[in-house]
C-alpha cells in the first residue's frame, strides 16, 4: 500500500487550561518522535496559538487518525484532514550553489 502526504489542520478549544500547559511537554516529546520517525514533514503553530498545521505521511486518513490520537492533547484538537495531490517546497530543491 502506497503511502500518501496529508494536510492535517488542528484548531485548539477556546479553553487553554493549566492541564492542558502540563500535557504540552509529552505532546512535543510525541510529535518529535513523530518527525524523526518521517511520519511529520512539518509542524507549525500560529503565533496566538490556536491552529496548528501538520503535513503528514500515512497509508491513509484513518492511520492519520490513529496518530494523532496518541497525543496527549488529542482530546483539546479539531482536526481536518486533506490529502494532498500536489507538494512543492524548497525542501525538495537542489540547494543553492556556494562559490568560494
Amino acid at each position: 500500500m502506497n503511502t500518501y502526504k496529508y494536510q492535517v489542520t488542528i484548531s485548539f478549544v477556546n479553553k487553554i487550561d493549566h492541564e492542558f500547559m502540563l500535557k504540552i511537554p509529552e505532546h512535543r516529546a510525541y510529535i518529535n518522535r513523530l518527525i524523526l520517525s518521517e511520519v511529520i514533514d512539518t509542524y507549525a503553530i500560529s503565533a496566538e496559538r490556536s491552529m496548528g498545521w501538520i503535513l503528514m505521511n500515512a497509508k491513509s486518513e484513518a492511520q492519520i487518525h490513529t496518530y494523532l490520537e496518541k497525543s496527549p492533547l488529542y482530546p483539546y484538537l479539531t482536526i481536518n484532514i486533506d490529502q494532498l495531490m500536489v507538494y512543492d517546497s524548497r525542501m525538495y530543491r537542489f540547494p543553492k550553489m556556494v562559490l568560494n
